[in-house]
């Protein structure tokens, strides 16, 4: 189980790692006390620039960009040091909660982590448990390695989550040592003392980073689609994860509906100061836009997902649209030059 942390910053003040906030929940919430660490907002927005700032399941964020879980998070000097840099929040302890349903190497076998993601009697129970104690956000966090994602992620919510993140890493086998013909990565295990050797060991881990970010994001999509459609966007929050190192990421999460969005192995490849970069570049491309909220895009690319059936439906409605509104050549005059090649072109194309 993890927790987060919200740096809560005001532009131009003042804020400790867990101040009152204002909640939206139905939840009867108390202020966390786990606190001692004052931070100053390094923020220059003006209101010539696009507000990156959002508001998640009641908890105010300078930006969407989170730490998620992982050692970029794991103590108090990392911690201020990614508030200092600017960061909205890290996956930590205090403000809010996101249960772990999803991490394979959390001993699956043994029905914990995953293996309670994956199942969605199980699923229900702990979210109860966890919920009728609780009093911050809770969020769920989804594993991929499931056929329908949006299962879970529906019975996490009706069972009192109020967010759901996704998606953590996928199940994987690196590879093999053809030389020595044992799994990579390993640990050692017993040896042979007649052949002088030591037998190596491995199990299936979590793949993440980039190569993930395309699976990410249908994950993210099916869920945003089935919160729109049975949930009120208003009472419940979606963190994208997977990938995210740009703010062609982190825009691409967004319009797909996601709130936050969550970055590990990127600050571990770019460090603490990349939120900054991906800040600016994210309000550029806001401005190329005309948005001046992250909710006037959040969703936006949504509309545009369908079924396979429907795809080829609409395809064969666009082509004969064209072929109807297609002029022709009348005359054999017409077949020369500029004529010939623009019908030409158009007898061609889809």
């Amino acid at each position: 189980m993890a927790s987060m942390s919200f740096a809560l910053n005001r532009f131009g003040a003042k804020t400790t790692l867990s101040p009152d906030f204002e909640h939206s929940s139905s939840r009867s919430f108390r202020p966390s006390t786990r606190v001692g660490l004052k931070i100053t907002s390094s923020s220059t927005a003006t209101e010539s620039e696009p507000d990156l700032s959002v508001t998640v399941n009641g908890l105010k964020m300078s930006n969407p960009f989170v730490i998620g879980s992982g050692p970029p998070g794991t103590n108090y000097t990392v911690m201020k040091r990614a508030f200092d840099e600017g960061w909205g929040g890290v996956i930590a302890k205090t403000d809010a909660l996101e249960i772990n349903f999803s991490c394979p190497h959390g001993m699956p076998e043994r029905r914990m982590d995953a293996a309670v993601g994956q199942d969605c009697a199980l699923l229900e129970e702990v979210c109860g448990w966890v919920n009728a104690k609780a009093t911050v956000p809770m969020w769920a966090k989804m594993t991929p390695n499931i056929t329908d994602i949006t299962e879970p992620a529906r019975v996490s919510l009706k069972s009192g989550c109020e967010g759901i993140s996704a998606i953590n890493t996928i199940m994987s086998v690196m590879g093999i040592d053809l030389k020595m013909l044992h799994p990579e990565p390993c640990v050692e295990g017993n040896s042979c003392t007649v052949l002088w050797c030591y037998f190596y060991y491995s199990t299936p881990g979590g793949y993440s980073y980039k190569a993930v970010r395309p699976i990410a994001l249908a994950k993210v999509m099916n869920i945003a689609q089935m919160m729109k459609d049975e949930f009120n966007e208003n009472d419940c929050s979606l963190s994208g994860i997977g990938g995210v190192e740009t703010e062609y990421d982190a825009a691409v999460f967004i319009l797909l509906g996601s709130n936050t969005v969550q970055v590990c192995t990127g600050v571990m490849v770019h460090g603490y100061g990349h939120v900054k970069i991906l800040c600016a570049e994210l309000q550029d491309f806001m401005k190329q836009h005309n948005f001046s909220t992250i909710e006037d895009f959040r969703g936006h690319s949504l509309e545009y997902f369908t079924t396979h059936t429907d795809l080829v439906k609409r395809q064969k409605e666009a082509i004969e649209q064209r072929k109807a509104e297609r002029r022709g050549l009348k005359s054999d005059k017409d077949w020369t030059e500029d004529g010939f090649v623009k019908e030409t072109e158009s007898m061609v194309s889809n």
